[in-house]
Order: C-alpha cells, then structure tokens, then sequence
C-alpha cells in the first residue's frame, strides 16, 4: 500500500454508504476487489438487518412547521402533545415527561428511551449539527431495535439551530407526523481468510460503511485502508497464526456487522486469540491511542513497544465504540487503534468528514506501527495477553451492549 493507492481508494470511496444501503454493497465489492489486486479472495457475507423507507415526517411547533427527519423504524403516527425539553435525567426531570413529547441533548441511547418511554412520553426530538455552523444539516437516524424491544415512540431529529428555538421561543406543543415502511434487507461483511502455520487466528476489523451525512473518509475508510494494507503484507508476511480480515458494514447502525459475524460463527470465535481494530487512522492531526479490551498487561505491553519504536502513543484500558467490543464480549482480547483529533480538526458523523481530514504519508505511519505490532502477535511463540476477560472489562462490557445501567446513566 503506497500513497498513490490510498489517495486512489479515498477517491474512489467518497461517497455515502449506510448499512444496508446498495451504495453500502457496491463498497463491500469494490474492497473485495482490492483484495483481488493483492491476490487475496474475499468473500461478501450478507446478514440480515432492519430498514425503513420514510415517505413523510413532520414536526409542526405551535402551528410552524420545523424542518425535520423522522426517525427510522420508529412506526407511523401522528400525534400532538405537550413540548417538554428535558435536559437531566434525574427522578423529577423524567417524572415530567408523561403525556408530552420530549426533546433530550444528544442521541437517543438505550437507557435514555427506556426511561422516557416508562415515564410516559408519546414521542420524542434529538438533534444534531452546530448553532454555529453555517449549514443547517439533519442527520438521517434510526430508533434501533435493540433500543426500542418494539415498544416505539415515533421520533424525528432537527437542526441544533432549531432546537434552540423551540427552547427559546418557550413552544407549548408541538405535533409529529411520521409515515413509513418497514422491512428486512441484507448489509455486507468482507471476509479474507489467510491461513498460517497454527489453527489460532488474529482478526483485523474495521468498518466500511458511512452515516447519512458523511462519505467518511476518517470514520472509517481510513481504518479499512489500513486493514487492506495488514491483509496485503501478511499475504506474502511469514505468520504463524492465520490473520482473518473482516470488514464489517452496518457499524454505525449498533455494530451489526461484527455482532453477526460473532453471532453466526462461533466455531471460529474460540480460535480468535487476538482482535487488532482500527477505526479512525491517518489524520492531518490528532492524537494515536490505542483502547486495550483485555488484560492490563496488554497496555504496558504497548506501551513499551511503542516506546521500542519510537512512536508517540496514549494507551488504556476501557471499551471502545467500535467492532472492537462484540468480539471482546465473546472473550476475545481486543484492541483499538486510533488517531483522535479535536473536533475542530476532525468532526465525524457530519459533511465535514471528508478527504480534507487526511493524509496518506499519516496513514503510512500509522500503518507501519500497527504492522509491527500484528507482526509480533502473528509470529510469537505465544500470545502474551490471555484469552480471556477480566471482571472490570466485562462489567464495562455489560454497560456498552445495555445488559447493565451505567452509574452516569
């Protein structure tokens, strides 16, 4: 992988690609082609993912009608009620909420909708973008159904811009009108399997697929051109461990490609020994971390090899939002390597995540680490970290997959 191929699939893939969308396939086929070009054959992986066409979504606020998008999956209705903006969670906040529609900060989380939905609300507003940003961008989202357990209150989200203006104009009632149709389709994983010398497995992950906003270039082709670029070197890379590359669709949407692989192959789980993920690498700024789902040990282990090598490095213990964590659920230790920039140099989840954000000769540096790393755990003797989970991690496991309410929430 040299600087001319990455800026090429950059290019190539500057386009938005939500799970479960045909754009999100014909990305799934393009990758599989560049595995081709290096003599690797990847196989694309369907599995089976809920979607939502909206015809017609309406927020009205006291008779004026707010541009909006409805949510996803979230079931057709049309209801008026109360406004309620709700920004603490505590007892006498939620008790609050009953018979209204209630606008919260930020998104919509399992533990979030579940209080809401308890306490009585009839439908709720998120939303998103900037006050001060010139545009006036909606993100498409969704109610998830692991959110909802098919208990759904319709939703829309709106512009930041507008959601201030509900507050500030004290709006009494508002109305939401959301028509749509719900089905099942498929969303993709690209599967390269390179076999080695022992039947223990490494899997690289990272995802592929885009919010609705964006064409993501740093979240996370950048991370999917850096697993093309492992997949490649330990195609002709002595190892003695086989590498099992996954590039999973449907992450933005609740990890559901790394879930479904996790889920439907259980055979091949208890032979991951190691998972290495990239989700975010290659950035003009920012700052390299690696997220270590496993034993402490691991972290130090890092942290020395990175200090071997000279390469600048902030790792910890904890359980990234990304593919990372399905694995580790499954007992498999994990790591996460990223290059986390401000949000003033490096906003995802929006237009801004573009080709602007990166640079390929970051993206060789970050690669020729995280290559020396999976190079060591392919060929070592044995694996240093242990497989299995320590009870920290997996209490901050069962708080990410929402099996258990975090303190904060």
């Amino acid at each position: 992988m040299d600087i001319q191929k990455i800026n090429q699939i950059f290019a190539d893939t500057a386009y938005v690609r939500m799970g479960g969308s045909a754009e999100e396939l014909k990305c799934a086929e393009y990758l599989a082609g560049i595995c081709t070009e290096f003599g690797g054959k990847a196989q694309i992986q369907p599995f089976p993912v809920q979607m939502a066409d909206v015809k017609d979504a309406h927020l009205y606020a006291d008779g004026v009608e707010i541009p909006c998008k409805g949510y996803r999956i979230a079931g057709n209705a049309e209801i008026e009620a109360p406004f309620y903006y709700m920004p603490n969670t505590d007892a006498y906040s939620l008790s609050q909420c009953k018979g209204k529609i209630v606008m919260i900060d930020g998104y919509m989380g399992y533990w979030r909708y579940q209080d809401i939905l308890q306490s009585g609300a009839v439908g709720f507003i998120t939303y998103d973008g900037h006050i001060n940003y010139a545009d006036s961008d909606i993100d498409d989202r969704e109610l998830r159904p692991y959110v909802s357990k098919g208990n759904k209150l319709p939703g829309v989200n709106i512009n930041a811009k507008d959601a201030v203006k509900l507050v500030e104009n004290e709006t009494k009632t508002v109305k939401i009108v959301l028509e749509q149709d719900e089905y099942e389709a498929q969303s993709h994983n690209v599967v390269l399997d390179i076999p080695g010398e022992i039947d223990e497995w490494i899997v690289l992950t990272a995802h592929y697929d885009s919010t609705s906003l964006s064409t993501g270039a740093y979240d996370n082709m950048s991370g999917s051109i850096g697993i093309l670029a492992l997949a490649e070197h330990f195609m002709t890379a002595p190892h003695r461990r086989g590498i099992r590359m996954i590039l999973t669709g449907s992450e933005e949407r609740g990890l559901l490609g790394s879930k479904a692989w996790v889920r439907d192959n259980p055979e091949l789980v208890e032979k991951c020994v190691l998972n290495i993920n990239l989700d975010m690498i290659g950035s003009i700024m920012g700052k390299f971390h690696a997220c270590v789902t496993g034993e402490e040990k691991l972290v130090s282990y890092i942290e020395y090899f990175a200090s071997e090598l000279g390469f600048g490095i902030g790792v910890k213990q904890g359980v990234y939002s990304s593919d990372s964590s399905p694995l580790a659920d499954a007992g498999v230790p994990a790591v996460s390597f990223a290059r986390l920039a401000a949000n003033n140099t490096g906003t995802i989840h929006n237009s801004y995540d573009t080709l602007k954000l990166m640079k390929a000769e970051h993206m060789l540096k970050d690669i020729a680490f995280i290559q020396a790393f999976a190079d060591r755990m392919a060929n070592a003797v044995q694996i240093p970290v242990k497989r299995e989970m320590p009870e920290n991690m997996k209490e901050r496991l069962n708080e990410y997959l929402g099996r258990k309410r975090p303190k904060e929430a």
